[in-house]
């Protein structure tokens, strides 16, 4: 660890790399991101070598927002690492402690019980806490998960199925109107409800589900283009119904 700390600093010095000397908290989000969602598609497709390289390529994030960190006098990388050795050893007192817990339902109270208590005097409201720079949908997820703590939710999927309707309705409704602002809050809502129910339903996340849609709508988009390809056809000069033909003819064929 400190030979990529060495490694990290000699970078970032007078005579160190271009890029890496003007990089800054800020200028790296994006970056982070990628890196996470590299990793995300490595663990994905089950590419044991690819999801070690893209952990070592968010490490070295890590590694390089406390080299800078500790440039501005704020904290160090072994300021982090000890940060979360502590607040590892305190959110499992199950493990480093008395506490007692039967299964994984217990443990998650635990620590929300823990983590509460940690933040006790800077949130002022059961939404504090949430990223804002978290995909939209796991944000929704997050904010229906807290709200329904304190009992805030549905009793029944077909509720929740009621609400989804309500919501289509209006997003009809604001269409029929032909105010563009409107049709977009109430295709938000739409969104939100029908996250409420995969929430709900305690199985995937609505991001997984929606990456596994993604994955599926690639995959017979691209044997529409192998097919055409076949035939000699150009994609964009085909109809839209020959298109949907081969589409139905990939989810015949169980393409997903």
């Amino acid at each position: 660890m400190q030979k990529l700390v060495n490694i990290m600093k000699a970078l970032r010095a007078p005579d160190g790399c271009p890029w890496d000397k003007v990089q800054t908290h800020k200028t790296l989000k994006k970056c982070s991101m990628e890196e996470c969602a590299e990793l995300m598609d490595a663990i994905e497709d089950e590419n044991d070598p690819g999801m070690c390289e893209e952990l070592g390529d968010l490490l070295m994030h890590v590694v390089l927002h406390s080299v800078i960190a500790e440039e501005r006098g704020v904290f160090t990388f072994d300021d982090v690492v000890q940060g979360i050795s502590a607040k590892m050893i305190r959110r499992h007192p199950h493990v480093f402690g008395d506490e007692k817990v039967n299964d994984t339902s217990d443990v998650l109270k635990l620590w929300e019980a823990v983590k509460k208590q940690e933040h006790k005097d800077d949130r002022k409201s059961l939404m504090d806490g949430i990223p804002y720079h978290c995909p939209a949908l796991l944000q929704a997820e997050k904010m229906q998960k807290k709200a329904a703590k304190v009992g805030f939710d549905w009793s029944t999927q077909e509720q929740i199925l009621e609400k989804i309707g309500e919501e289509f309705n209006e997003v009809k409704e604001a269409i029929a109107e032909g105010n563009d602002e409107h049709i977009d809050e109430e295709l938000g809502d739409f969104l939100f409800a029908i996250t409420n129910l995969v929430r709900f339903r305690k199985r995937n996340s609505s991001e997984d589900l929606l990456a596994a849609a993604n994955r599926k709508f690639i995959k017979r988009f691209r044997y529409i283009e192998e097919k055409l390809a076949e035939q000699g056809k150009d994609i964009e000069a085909v109809s839209l119904e020959e298109m949907d033909s081969l589409w139905n003819e990939a989810k015949k064929k169980g393409i997903k």
